[in-house]
């Protein structure tokens, strides 16, 4: 069955990586529901997807130099709707909370940037506190913040998430001993056969960031894990539409996407998605 992930929430109706988000993604029936965080100037994990405060919210400045209490001081939602104004950037804590009273939804957590291992702790030990382990996979760019998942908290599910096809991408994920690969759209268009390599090699595929239809036809033929999306509503509703037609037919792959026209991303501070350490641009 394609796993419907929310990106950053449902983030089509409410404000991104905020709590009115991610309430709306579990109301959608999205079976996980991703997000990004970050470490504010005095050590506290915080739910926000860029390094400053600029894009998403009323404040300015970098989240790291930002203490916690002028960063909840902060509206995170007036941006995208006048109704939304006073949602605040959530603490992590936050959103544990969430996931313990939302049953039937998992949580697929971004690392921002190189994480060592003393801050990593602060996400993956409340985690396994609150006993949410087999319901959250924690993910990065960046392979050091993935090695020190690893070397933390080895039962914890992690993957790795990709901006282009390296020739030793299966090493490296043989290395971080990941569950899952998870590409941009348009990788799998570039090279259609990366799905069936990560598959051989034992691993998930989890794709970003699809939002039509054709895309995610596409998506089904190839046969990813999961299908991140900004429209978890209308992926929901069809994946229902065309579970009928699926069911007749046996041996049917479930999930992923090829020749996808899939917008430009890039590594800038403006809320929309980076591709890494290397600062990759991958233009559609």
């Amino acid at each position: 069955m394609t796993l419907v992930v929310a990106h950053r929430g449902n983030s089509s109706v409410a404000p991104q990586n905020t709590l009115a988000a991610f309430e709306a993604a579990w109301a959608a029936g999205a079976g996980s529901i991703e997000l990004d965080v970050q470490l504010t100037a005095d050590g506290h994990v915080v739910v926000i997807h860029d390094d400053t405060l600029d894009a998403t919210t009323d404040g300015t400045g970098r989240v790291d130099a930002t203490d916690l209490a002028a960063v909840r001081a902060l509206d995170a939602g007036a941006w995208f709707a006048p109704a939304y104004a006073g949602q605040r950037v959530p603490t992590f804590d936050e959103v544990l909370d969430l996931l313990l009273h939302r049953p039937g939804i998992d949580l697929l957590i971004e690392l921002k940037d190189a994480w060592t291992p003393d801050d990593v702790r602060k996400v993956t030990d409340p985690v396994l506190a609150a006993g949410l382990g087999d319901r959250v996979v924690v993910q990065s760019f960046w392979p050091q913040t993935v090695a020190a998942l690893r070397d933390v908290a080895p039962g914890l599910r992690r993957g790795l998430l990709i901006g282009e096809v390296r020739d030793d991408l299966l090493e490296t994920c043989r290395e971080l001993d990941v569950m899952t690969c998870n590409p941009h759209g348009l990788l799998l268009v570039l090279h259609p056969d990366v799905v069936a390599r990560l598959h051989a090699a034992g691993l998930q595929v989890m794709v970003w960031t699809l939002d039509e239809p054709d895309q995610w036809e596409q998506a089904l033929e190839l046969g990813v894990d999961a299908i991140i999306t900004d429209r978890p509503d209308r992926l929901v509703g069809w994946l229902a539409a065309r579970a009928p037609a699926l069911s007749a037919v046996p041996d049917v792959a479930v999930l992923d996407t090829t020749a996808l026209d899939t917008p430009a991303i890039d590594a800038r501070g403006d809320g929309r998605d980076g591709l890494g350490p290397d600062d990759v641009t991958v233009v559609a």
